[in-house]
């Protein structure tokens, strides 16, 4: 009979080391995954729970998760005080598909290096400019 129970465990997919994310990148969207429902993808923890349980401050989890636009999404929540105030609430994040972040981050990198080479034909068509007689 197996003594465990599925909630004390969570999959990481391989693909998240192909997405040049650092280990503390790696470790807040670790976290995320761990307590994401199963069935909506959803969790709502704060930045302060983040960040203790990864070991970071409060607003390097802001940025980190800022980072991982591609893997996560976020919107934000209210909630109604006692005395019915309605208040800001923490973030919900979801947990997009990785094959969704992995295409995303290729094509980020694609659209760098075209960038990089429309550049380089610019700079060369300027060089040649300078050479020309009379120029």
């Amino acid at each position: 009979m197996n003594h465990f129970s599925n909630k004390n465990y969570f999959t990481m997919p391989n693909e998240i080391f192909s997405l040049g994310l650092d280990a503390s990148e790696i470790a807040v969207y670790a976290y995320l995954r761990c307590l994401e429902s199963r069935s909506t993808y959803q969790c709502w923890p704060s930045y302060t729970t983040i960040g203790n349980a990864v070991g970071r401050a409060k607003n390097t989890v802001m940025r980190y998760v800022d980072a991982q636009k591609g893997l996560i999404s976020t919107e934000p929540t209210s909630v109604l005080t006692r005395s019915g105030i309605k208040k800001n609430g923490n973030l919900r994040y979801t947990l997009r598909p990785i094959r969704e972040a992995v295409e995303l981050f290729h094509n980020r990198q694609m659209a760098a290096v075209e960038r990089a080479a429309e550049r380089q034909r610019v700079q060369r068509k300027l060089s040649a400019m300078d050479m020309l007689p009379g120029a």
